[in-house]
């Protein structure tokens, strides 16, 4: 019997069961699910579109969403820590876009898609 295949209480078709054979371990949804909370703030949610398109410092992100410094340093921090968001230095100033993954991608491009707006040039 293959190691992958659980064994159900209730009959199922062949389509259920290789569904239910594909269902994604804990670890990959808890993943997915982390990022999507973090959208689910608006200010997150504008943050990382904007990190989408450009690399940017505190500074200039709270410029451009009309928040505070501080403010937008705590939504990066846990942008960051769902792993949509990465940072490097350059001299005093931290900078930030949006991480190159798939799901941050996939991400971006829902976001876009849902709200319809296009990605500017």
């Amino acid at each position: 019997m293959d190691s992958n295949k659980k064994i159900l209480p209730h009959h199922h078709d062949e389509h259920s069961e290789n569904v239910i054979s594909h269902i994604p371990d804990r670890s990959v949804i808890e993943s997915v699910s982390d990022a999507m909370k973090q959208l689910g703030d608006p200010s997150r949610l504008r943050i990382f579109w904007l990190l989408c398109h450009v690399e940017e410092c505190v500074t200039d992100i709270a410029a451009a969403v009309d928040m505070t410094s501080p403010a937008v340093s705590h939504h990066l921090k846990l942008l960051k820590s769902s792993g949509l968001v990465i940072s490097h230095r350059e001299g005093k100033e931290m900078y930030y876009k949006a991480a190159d993954t798939e799901l941050a991608q996939s991400l971006h491009h829902i976001i876009e898609h849902v709200a319809e707006i296009t990605c500017p040039e």
